[in-house]
């Protein structure tokens, strides 16, 4: 089966919430991600449970024909933080957190999220065999998926940008290969 994992639109900063709506830049990243997949027959639509994945997710599960399906194994790791700040916001206002961050210090217990996301996407996997996939989701959730497919230790390693899309295939017999990450030609 294909798995298609989107990372959500830029969402709005604020400081009372870790479950922001996406920010006006953000509505136009996930009209441009529907626009540029218009042609993905897909079986099925997931998103985490927060607010941006399900937003980002809307535009394309209304043109495909899809109700979009929440499960909450695929929310992102600062989900109980109390606020989000998107990254490059942090790396231009507070280098040092930003950096601290990069190196590992999230906060969270890495191996425990990197056990659920991978649970649940194991879980969507099996269930859609020989189906394609779109999971609209995090960019935490993206990197510790991608560890799992390849054979890495749980760790935040890159930066997906805003909507960008990533491609993997999931064999039956427990296979799994990355086809493309970070895909991004719809934000030009």
């Amino acid at each position: 089966m294909e798995l298609i994992l989107i990372r959500h639109g830029l969402p709005e900063r604020r400081h009372d919430t870790a479950d922001p709506p996406l920010a006006a830049a953000g509505i136009e990243q996930a009209q441009r991600v529907a626009a540029w997949l218009a042609d993905e027959k897909v079986d099925a639509v997931f998103s985490s449970t927060m607010a941006r994945a399900i937003q980002t997710a809307e535009p394309f599960a209304s043109q495909a024909g899809h109700a979009v399906t929440q499960h909450d194994g695929i929310a992102e790791f600062d989900r109980h933080s109390g606020r989000y700040v998107p990254m490059e916001e942090l790396k231009r206002d507070n280098y040092e957190a930003w950096l601290a961050m990069a190196q590992g210090d999230h906060g969270v217990d890495i191996a425990a999220f990197h056990a659920t996301v991978v649970a649940a996407l194991e879980e969507i996997v099996e269930s859609h065999a020989g189906k394609r996939v779109a999971v609209f989701c995090h960019g935490g959730v993206i990197n510790v998926w991608t560890n799992h497919v390849l054979g890495m230790a749980p760790r935040l390693f890159f930066e997906p940008d805003y909507t960008s899309i990533h491609r993997f295939m999931c064999a039956r017999s427990g296979q799994r290969n990355v086809v493309s990450l970070n895909e991004r030609a719809h934000l030009r």
